[in-house]
């Protein structure tokens, strides 16, 4: 107190200050066991309790997730569902809406319902079950469809795109070219690029089994 200053801190301690920091320690027959409580008492590192943590957290989110995405996706498909099938049924039974245009949208509304059926539904069953029930070959398929759908979606747009483009800029040269005929061979031929050109995605997928 008068002007003098105390030592509280006390000698360091090496390993040996500690009586169970040695081989004693390591009697116990758990590997994560004896690391653990030998880097806690040596003072060395806490990265046991972090991983520890780390791991409680990931399944608290992996809960979180298997019940918030289903229900998501369920309502996704729903919406998507009756919006797309109603775009088709419109357009398909009014023979005067059958322009370029909307032969496009009906071919953008198929491609998103098939990717609505054949691909939501069984991405949904994947976070929620930890293990895939619908064998390799739906696996496969699966994967497939959901490169062609969106592929077909992206260059349906882009047909879409060219179709505006040439009724913009070239109006009255383009309507013996923008014709139901032609616009049906571009969707028929765009398919058809499509189809085959994602085959090998169709090798490229599995199921592996962990043991």
């Amino acid at each position: 107190m008068n002007g003098e200053t105390t030592d509280v801190s006390g000698p360091a301690l090496s390993d040996s200050s500690y009586p169970l920091c040695n081989e004693s320690l390591n009697n116990s027959s758990d590997p994560v066991y004896n690391f653990t409580l030998n880097s806690l008492l040596c003072n060395k590192t806490y990265e046991p309790i972090v991983f520890v943590a780390n791991f409680s957290a990931n399944n608290e989110l992996q809960k979180v997730v298997s019940i918030v995405v289903p229900i998501l996706f369920g309502i996704i498909f729903i919406v998507g569902l009756f919006g797309n099938a109603l775009v088709v049924m419109v357009v398909a039974s009014n023979q005067q809406m059958r322009n370029t245009t909307n032969l496009l949208i009906i071919n953008l509304a198929i491609a998103d319902l098939l990717f609505i059926i054949f691909c939501v539904p069984f991405t949904a069953a994947d976070y929620v079950l930890s293990y895939w029930p619908f064998g390799e070959l739906w696996c496969q398929m699966v994967q497939y469809l959901v490169i062609v759908t969106a592929y077909a979606s992206v260059y349906t747009l882009v047909l879409m795109s060219f179709d505006r483009f040439l009724a913009v800029v070239y109006p009255v040269a383009s309507i013996s070219i923008r014709t139901e005929h032609n616009t049906l061979c571009a969707i028929g031929v765009t398919w058809i690029i499509i189809l085959v050109s994602c085959l090998p995605a169709l090798f490229a997928h599995g199921v592996d089994t962990y043991r």
